[in-house]
């Protein structure tokens, strides 16, 4: 029994060390790697589209920022970045925009 214990906190030590690895990813970052906004945007590099870091320096302290970027995902959009248009992504749920547009206006920090 008692070298089934030491196993036990052995193996919850190590799992703590783990989790905070894992849980350090922000959830608008898996949101956005899950949904292909990475095939188009980069944390902080132009590809077809701004940077999200570009997006957030944008919008930096216009309150009505997170409702209209909200709706440009869920709906698409032109003519902010240049004439590549945004596709929409209707199939996203109300809660994975939500979370991704809020990382993105946070300045799209990685950790």
């Amino acid at each position: 029994m008692r070298r089934f214990m030491g196993g036990v906190v052995v193996a919850g030590a190590l799992v703590g060390f783990a989790l905070p690895a894992f849980a350090a990813v922000p959830d608008g970052l898996k949101v956005a790697q899950a949904n292909a906004c990475m095939g188009c945007h980069a944390v902080d590099r132009k590809l077809v589209g701004p940077s999200f870091k570009d997006v957030a320096a944008k919008y930096k302290g216009d309150g009505a920022a997170e409702a209209r970027l909200e709706k440009k995902v869920r709906d698409g959009g032109v003519g902010v970045w240049g004439a590549i248009p945004m596709p929409s992504h209707p199939a996203m749920s109300a809660a994975d925009i939500h979370s991704v547009v809020g990382w993105v206006l946070a300045g799209a920090p990685s950790k």
